[in-house]
């Protein structure tokens, strides 16, 4: 279920306000009578339901507040087919990604806000989130809310995984996201500054399920062509070639993209990763089945004639049976 109008469920405080002072009356009138017998003809049994018409108003006011927030309930489930690509990102947030050669911020943040616009782009397409270091975590399946996407890729950061660079991890995950889409129309775009060092499957493994499902890797490398300064903890920084990518870490990721058919570049720059992403726009778009409930039965015809019904009884019972006098 589900409320179109859910902030007015706030307005159900009214009728609890109410159920609260009426229970708060609760006081046993005393009557005095000059014989005993007269109590035989006390009317006993309406006087237990005096405090009736109050609590039927009551309740038929919150039928009445429920209504107006809409109550929907799916009615039916309706496959829709959309053509569009479907784009794993995969972003290394390892402790290297903290060189600042990519001025004048490091690494993951110019990785970052390169693949945001790149996602905010793919509007049509499906798209997925995976972050990794000594771990890889999904951060999000895939999904055609991309502003979904670029807020998680807004708040990755260093820190948030054990470090390490698990690259064959990230790339296992990935492809368990995106194996039942159509091969021809899916990819992988690995965003990374180091060579897989931990973490199961093993790269080979992984490459070699990626090419056994069709799915292409475009394999970008993070890098710089001189030494880097590295930030440590925000205030001190060190000069570091260990940071760089070494010739056979990008032999490495240059047979990740080779063996699956995708591309590998190196990108010294923000304005060179954002220009290499362009090779993603080369897929052709897929018919893909989306799952949407777009169907619902609305509950307020229901609740309304319910909560009127409330309101009548109380009217009625205080004109009737349950009459009082002035």
């Amino acid at each position: 279920m589900r409320f179109a109008n859910a902030p007015l469920l706030l307005l159900l405080v009214l009728p609890a306000l109410a159920a609260w002072q009426v229970w708060q009356r609760r006081i046993t009138a005393r009557i005095a009578f000059s014989a005993v017998g007269l109590l035989r003809e006390a009317p006993r049994r309406r006087a237990r339901w005096a405090r009736l018409p109050e609590w039927l108003a009551i309740a038929g006011l919150a039928a009445l507040v429920v209504a107006l927030a809409r109550p929907q309930l799916p009615s039916g489930v309706e496959r829709v087919t959309r053509r569009s690509r479907n784009i794993m990102v995969a972003l290394d947030i390892s402790s290297s990604m903290k060189a600042t050669d990519f001025q004048p911020v490091n690494r993951v943040t110019a990785a970052r806000a390169v693949l945001r616009d790149f996602v905010l782009k793919r509007d049509g397409d499906l798209v997925g989130f995976v972050i990794f270091a000594g771990k890889a975590f999904v951060q999000a399946p895939l999904t055609t809310d991309v502003r979904l996407i670029g807020g998680m890729l807004e708040r990755s950061d260093i820190g948030q995984v054990p470090d390490g660079t698990a690259i064959g991890t990230a790339l296992a995950m990935s492809l368990n996201q995106i194996k039942e889409m159509p091969a021809a129309g899916s990819c992988i775009v690995l965003v990374t500054d180091g060579a897989n060092n931990t973490g199961k499957p093993t790269l080979p493994q992984a490459i070699e399920a990626a090419r056994a499902l069709g799915v292409r890797v475009h394999a970008i490398g993070l890098t710089s062509a001189d030494t880097t300064s590295v930030a440590l903890n925000g205030v001190w920084s060190v000069r570091d070639r260990a940071s760089r990518l070494s010739k056979a870490d990008e032999e490495t990721l240059e047979k990740v993209a080779e063996r699956t058919g995708g591309r590998y570049a190196r990108a010294t720059s923000p304005q060179q990763l954002d220009s290499l992403l362009s090779a993603v726009d080369e897929l052709e778009r897929h018919e893909v089945p989306v799952r949407e409930s777009r169907r619902y039965k609305e509950l307020f015809p229901f609740l309304t004639a319910f909560g009127l019904l409330l309101l009548a009884g109380d009217r009625a019972l205080r004109a009737t049976w349950l009459r009082s006098a002035p």
